[in-house]
């Protein structure tokens, strides 16, 4: 294992970190979490990540006891750390975990008075080349998008057994990500990453109530679309919008955008990476460099 680990103000090699086997985000999956990644060694969109992981704890009534400048030295602090131990320099991938902490058996939170923080940063692995100059393959899987009434897609939870089912159910058919639908038969999201589809010179995405996680890097793709003179919009989308597509791709803030050339075995457009994609990922690629020149402007936009 690579990098370092921050757990509780404990800094350690990230083979050595580990959490107590009485905490309720390992017994109970109680917890929320954010992923992050560095341009130019700053957090991209560090604001916002932060605004998303209060909502989430907010829906958990899960308490946040440290502001965002203290947070965001903790993990400048563990980049450090993983800096020693990285030959020659790359930029970081940063995930933030807030659980309920350490009680008793119990689903009552007075047994938990206290959250346990924990922060991994290891050297980040962006997708191979091949992933923006060929594209890839996902799967229209049969494992539904939670209902919103049961556990609501807007906490990003470290609780990801739907996901991780969807994902397992993509992997099996050969695919590189999962696209799964609600309970109405609504396109959702994928199991790690945002999904859109373009038609007539738009890049179309599901609405939030059709049960999706609102990624950071779905929202300022709206941004950026305005930047490079795409629309972007969000509709609410069906199994038979694939079939009109023109082109697809994926977001997520590791992946950034990521062009989708098959669903299944059916050809997307062409079968290559289409050009409103290639023009949202350079604009994207383009603001997130020129955002971490600055590292005070790294998480707002104008």
């Amino acid at each position: 294992m690579r990098g370092a680990v921050y757990v509780n103000g404990t800094i350690v090699p990230a083979g050595q970190a580990v959490v107590p086997v009485y905490d309720h985000g390992f017994v109970y999956g109680e917890g929320v979490y954010e992923t992050l990644r560095t341009y130019n060694g700053v957090p991209f969109l560090y604001d916002r990540h932060v605004r998303r992981l209060r909502r989430s704890a907010e829906q958990l009534l899960l308490d946040v006891p440290f502001d965002n400048a203290t947070l965001l030295k903790w993990i400048g602090q563990t980049m450090e750390a993983a800096d020693d131990n990285a030959q020659p320099r790359s930029e970081s991938y940063i995930r933030v975990l807030l659980t309920r902490g350490v009680g008793e058996l119990t689903y009552d939170p007075k047994a938990t008075p206290s959250p346990t923080l924990v922060i991994i940063v290891k050297p980040l692995e962006p997708p191979a080349p091949r992933v923006s100059s060929d594209g890839i393959r996902i799967a229209l899987v049969d494992i539904l998008r939670n209902h919103p009434a049961s556990v609501s897609p807007m906490i990003k939870s470290n609780n990801l057994l739907n996901n991780a089912l969807a994902m397992q159910a993509a992997y099996r058919r050969g695919a590189e990500e999962g696209l799964m639908c609600n309970y109405r038969g609504e396109l959702s999201e994928c199991s790690q990453a945002n999904f859109f589809l373009v038609r007539g010179g738009a890049a179309l995405t599901p609405k939030s109530a059709s049960g999706l996680l609102e990624g950071v890097t779905r929202a300022f793709l709206f941004e950026v679309g305005k930047d490079v003179g795409v629309e972007v919009r969000d509709e609410i989308l069906y199994p038979k919008d694939l079939d009109t597509a023109d082109e697809m791709f994926i977001t997520s803030t590791t992946r950034e955008l990521s062009p989708v050339v098959m669903v299944d075995d059916r050809t997307v457009g062409s079968g290559r990476p289409g050009p409103i994609t290639q023009k949202l990922l350079g604009g994207y690629q383009r603001a997130a460099q020129e955002l971490t020149r600055t590292p005070q402007s790294a998480g707002t936009r104008r």
